[in-house]
């Protein structure tokens, strides 16, 4: 039965968006998992291969021939990112909400219905998953800790809430933050520019039945550069301070070499000069290295660089089999 939220009409109530990457070993359990489920409203499931050097493809295929509840396949024709795969995804998602989460089964799908349900009756846009305990390397926690703390300084969201993959969104906040054309998204902050209807569940968090975690420390630096350098201009007005601080110290350290002339002292020599011209052109090259990157970001949009090239797509079937 179709769900009605918000006085619009859903072909069903809940769309499960998963990027697929290296999951061959992995996915096939997922969506068995995940058609067991019964949320109210229905279920579908959205699956997004970017560009998986592995045989994902084909184990997707088959369970898009196979699944027994509505299941659409997308192919990249390369590998574009995880909040790429993820927007790709969201532009078939046909759910009045929808879930995001990774395809490595860290992520229980038992907690699906409670985070569907707390998004749902409580009318939220966007619900977090946070985690009592994170079954990651210590590198990334560390990552995903330093990731959080610049998105509290960078974007318009409430302190301390945590940012995770596994979470759930309206439709109404996915039908803006789809409109997103750029070729850098970074899905959590196009959710703060839409809604402040946010909330955040405690779930489980398992280890990684298989394989090794796809981010790698490149990735997570990308990830950082996306977040702060298209969703803030705070990177330039930090630039502007450490000139302006710069310039004070350039100032300070001339009254003192003029005092020391005066006093008929000789100006402090080489090393000190050295010193303090290094310093400067350090500042210099990272204030510069800040404008590239938002003049380098804002050339390649301007040039159609995409967000994501769709080689394929198997729409799901609605006739739904039996168990």
């Amino acid at each position: 039965m179709p769900l009605i939220s918000a006085g619009k009409e859903y072909p069903v109530g809940l769309s499960i968006v998963v990027p697929v990457y290296r999951g061959a070993a992995t996915v096939g359990a997922l969506v068995e998992a995940l058609s067991a489920l019964r949320p109210e409203g229905g279920i579908e499931i959205v699956l997004v291969n970017d560009g998986s050097p592995d045989n994902s493809g084909d184990v997707c295929r088959a369970l898009q021939q196979s699944a027994t509840v509505p299941l659409t396949y997308i192919e990249h024709a390369r590998n574009f990112g995880e909040h790429n795969a993820v927007m790709s995804g969201l532009r078939h998602a046909r759910g009045a909400y929808i879930i995001t989460m990774d395809d490595d089964l860290q992520n229980p799908p038992e907690e699906v219905i409670r985070l569907y349900d707390h998004a749902r009756l409580g009318n939220f846009d966007v619900v977090y998953t946070r985690y009592a305990v994170k079954e990651h390397e210590g590198w990334r926690n560390l990552g995903s800790a330093f990731a959080n703390w610049v998105a509290d300084q960078l974007m318009d969201k409430p302190k301390g809430l945590y940012l995770s993959s596994f979470r759930c969104m309206s439709a109404l906040a996915v039908a803006e933050v789809v409109k997103y054309r750029g070729p850098y998204p970074y899905v959590d902050g196009l959710l703060m520019q839409v809604t402040q209807r946010l909330d955040s569940i405690e779930v489980k968090h398992f280890a990684r039945a298989e394989g090794r975690s796809n981010y790698t420390m490149r990735r997570l630096i990308r990830l950082w550069m996306n977040l702060a350098t298209n969703f803030s201009v705070l990177p330039l007005r930090l630039a502007i301070l450490a000139g302006a601080g710069m310039g004070v110290l350039g100032l300070l350290a001339a009254l003192y070499v003029i005092i020391e002339g005066l006093m008929g002292h000789t100006p402090s020599g080489w090393a000190s000069l050295m010193t303090v011209t290094l310093l400067i052109a350090g500042v210099q090259f990272l204030i510069l290295g800040v404008l590239g990157e938002y003049v380098g970001r804002s050339f390649m949009s301007a040039n159609g660089k995409p967000q994501g090239v769709v080689r394929e797509v198997l729409p799901a079937r609605d006739e739904r089999r039996a168990p």
